[in-house]
This record gives structure tokens, C-alpha cells and sequence, in this order.
């Protein structure tokens, strides 16, 4: 018998000739145990086929539609952002409603953050976030990767290769009254300047294990920017922009926690009774602590994850705040 018939032996007598080459595709390299080509931009999608587009500026409103439907609180600029700094794709189905997405956002000849991975709730048992993530790590093969998982999207990403790391803790809520932390000896904050920018990659660089250049320069284009400054050094920096609800804070880079209290301090303190969020990385009890007890309690927790290289720092200057879990 051939390896065609053995690949067919599961289905009734004649179905084959009914079923869409598609699906008779992936069931025949799951008979054959073979992985299934993803080079197609089409996919059986439960009743109905579904394509997969490129990404592009056209598609805000498309995207905008696909993170509300799993309560993402994404605005319509927050996608445009992320839109100017990564390429991926987009699954729609006939009539041209989202389905699942996925983008790719990289840094270095080496490293690419993963993200913006969203998959419609009635469709996440259905395979487009799979097929989706499979076209993403083909093209990006050779580089080490790192994304935000959810909950939902956890054991998919394992299955792939992905490490956990550690957990990413979203703190928000309305900023209220705090006490300032007691300053680290030295140390003073303060708005940017132009020459602090060399300094402020350097710091980035280290704490996120790859130089984000464009990525970088893009968020601070949007962003309030503070330093903290010790003998004419800047030892840390800290960003805040519109986002979502309110306004998030991050990327936060620092060497300990005094200086990164220090830091959201400014702005937590300029920004009483507004509502602010802050993704932290970061397991510090006292961080953690002061940062909640400025309104910003923990609502939710999604897991760093890496497949290759460790490449996040885990000394020196570190990564306080996320830019976004999509960036990183």
C-alpha cells in the first residue's frame, strides 16, 4: 500500500474526493506525522475558508475590531504605533472580518520581539493563532524570540518551543496621593535632555538584551521622558505616554529599586487621580508594594517567554516597566 492510501486509511471510502485540499492536506501530514505546510495564504477555518493578508496601515480599524474582542484596551493610535514598528500578518475570513494576528517586531540582526498575537474567542480551538505563530517563527528563523503569553495563549506557545521565563505583572488603576520614596543618596530625576539619549540607549540595550533603535526612538516621540541622575551619569530613565485607559508607564529601566521607585514616583505623583498603568517584569516585594500602594494594584499577570537565548538581564540595569507587552 502506498504512503498516499495509509495517509487516507482514517477517512470513510470517498470522502477524500469531497473534503477541501486544504484540510485533506493537514490530515494527511498528521497521518504521515509530518508538520503541515504553512506557505499558503488560505486555511480551513471550521466551515469556511480564511486568508491570511500582510499587515499594513489600511488594516487599524481591522485590528482595533480583533483586540476589543478579547477586552484588549488598545486604542486606535496605541495600533497605529505598533503598526509603524513591525510587520505581520492577518487573518480574515470570507466576508473580511478579523480573525487572529500576528506581528514581529525586530531588533538586531538577531532578536525579535513577538506580539500584537490576538485570537478571536470563538475561534482559539480552531488553529489560525497556530498557523499564525508557525508562518511568524518560519520567517523568523535563526533569531531568538520573546513574547507576552496569555492565559490562553499559553500552552500553544509551549508547544512551539517557548520557555516560560517569569511573569509580567500589569499593575493600574487611579493614581492616588503617596508619600515620595526616600531618594537613593545622589540620585535626582529629571526631564531629558538631548544629550542624555546615548546614555538612555546604552541602558536599554543592556536591560532588554538587544538595541531597539527604532522601536526606542518611535516610543519616545510619543512619550514624556525623565532621567535619573547621579554625579552627571544617568543610571536610569523612564517614559509615559497615552495608552489604552489612561497613560502607561514604561519602558522603565533601572539598576535597583530606589531609583526605579524614584522614578515612577515622578510621574505617579504628577498624575494624581488619572488612571495609569505600569507592566513590570520585575519580582521585587518593594517595588511591587509601592507601586500599589499609589492605586496601581496587580489586575492581571501574562508570562514572559523565550525561545533561544536568555537574553533579558538579570543584573545591572533592568527592565522595571514594559514599553507594551506587545514591545516588550
Amino acid at each position: 500500500m502506498s504512503v498516499q492510501d495509509q495517509s487516507d486509511l482514517a477517512l470513510p471510502p470517498g470522502s477524500a474526493e469531497l473534503m477541501p485540499p486544504e484540510a485533506l492536506a493537514r490530515h494527511r501530514a498528521f497521518m504521515r506525522r509530518e508538520a503541515p505546510k504553512v506557505e499558503s495564504d488560505w486555511m480551513q477555518v471550521d466551515t469556511y475558508k480564511a486568508r491570511i493578508e500582510p499587515v499594513d496601515a489600511s488594516m487599524i480599524d481591522r485590528l482595533h475590531e480583533l483586540t476589543v474582542s478579547v477586552f484588549w484596551p488598545h486604542r486606535a493610535s496605541d495600533i497605529e504605533l505598533v503598526l509603524a514598528l513591525g510587520t505581520g500578518y492577518l487573518a480574515l475570513d470570507e466576508i473580511g472580518r478579523p480573525l487572529s494576528s500576528v506581528m514581529g517586531f525586530p531588533s538586531d540582526d538577531d532578536f525579535t520581539m513577538l506580539g500584537m498575537m490576538v485570537t478571536t474567542p470563538r475561534l482559539q480551538s480552531q488553529g489560525t493563532g497556530g498557523r499564525l505563530l508557525r508562518r511568524a517563527m518560519t520567517e523568523q528563523a535563526g533569531r531568538d524570540l520573546r513574547l507576552s503569553a496569555t492565559r490562553q495563549g499559553y500552552r500553544l506557545y509551549e508547544s512551539a518551543g517557548f520557555t516560560p521565563v517569569r511573569l509580567v505583572y500589569q499593575h493600574q488603576g487611579m493614581a492616588r496621593a503617596i508619600r515620595p520614596p526616600e531618594p537613593v543618596q545622589g540620585v535626582s530625576v529629571r526631564p531629558m535632555q538631548p544629550g542624555d539619549m546615548a546614555a538612555i540607549r546604552a541602558l536599554d540595550a543592556h536591560a532588554f538584551g538587544a538595541r531597539r533603535t527604532v522601536t526606542l526612538d518611535a516610543v519616545l516621540g510619543v512619550s514624556e521622558v525623565i532621567v535619573a541622575e547621579r554625579g552627571g551619569e544617568v543610571e536610569g530613565y523612564a517614559m509615559m505616554r497615552n495608552f489604552g485607559k489612561g497613560r502607561v508607564i514604561g519602558p522603565l529601566v533601572a539598576e535597583q529599586d530606589g531609583i526605579a521607585m524614584q522614578l515612577a514616583a515622578a510621574f505617579i505623583m504628577a498624575h494624581e487621580g488619572e488612571f495609569l498603568r505600569l507592566d513590570t517584569i520585575i519580582e521585587s516585594e518593594r517595588f511591587e508594594a509601592f507601586v500599589s500602594a499609589a492605586g496601581l494594584g496587580v489586575c492581571d499577570t501574562v508570562t514572559d517567554m523565550r525561545y533561544g537565548r536568555l537574553r533579558r538581564a538579570q543584573s545591572g540595569p533592568m527592565t522595571y516597566g514594559l514599553a507594551m507587552q506587545s514591545l516588550g
